[in-house]
């Protein structure tokens, strides 16, 4: 009897153990180097679909352009206004005067990156999705056209 006890404990340790980490699994951030894939794909679609198609499927949470803490933002160079983001609160609204954490310009950095060089990486600090703690961020940029792709990584 004591050992159908003892298995019984074990087996419910052993689901409630599986339960547990399902979570931290779900939680896990993207490293920059997937970060910097992402865009790579993007900077393609938009390449070969256009602008407009393209920011409907960085919208879509099935268009493919989604992985964990991963999506793609897409600005309007003349204005900076975003034409995709994750959050649509954020679409229709100017990435000029975005800051971090600490105040820290990383919106104007962005489109002045685009603006000069074309592409590039701007490192800043924004709140964990989870935790809402400030991390150190970064964010690969490039310029397509009339548009500025961003894809940021959790470091």
């Amino acid at each position: 009897m004591k050992n159908i006890i003892r298995g019984v404990f074990v087996a419910l340790a052993m689901v409630l153990g599986v339960g547990l980490t399902a979570p931290a699994q779900a939680a896990d951030f993207a490293s920059p180097a997937e970060a910097q894939a992402m865009l790579d794909k993007a900077v393609a679609y938009v390449k070969a679909n256009g602008v407009e198609k393209a920011a409907a499927a960085f919208m879509d949470p099935k268009g493919g352009f989604r992985d964990r803490d991963l999506y793609v933002s897409m600005s309007r160079m003349s204005d900076g206004v975003r034409l995709a983001h994750v959050n649509p609160k954020a679409v229709g609204k100017s990435l000029y005067g975005s800051t971090d954490v600490d105040g820290k310009p990383y919106g104007d950095e962005m489109m002045e990156l685009a603006s000069t060089k074309g592409k590039g990486v701007v490192n800043y600090r924004f709140p964990n999705p989870v935790t809402k703690q400030p991390m150190d961020k970064v964010s690969y940029v490039e310029k397509v056209g009339d548009v500025v792709l961003l894809v940021g990584a959790y470091k």
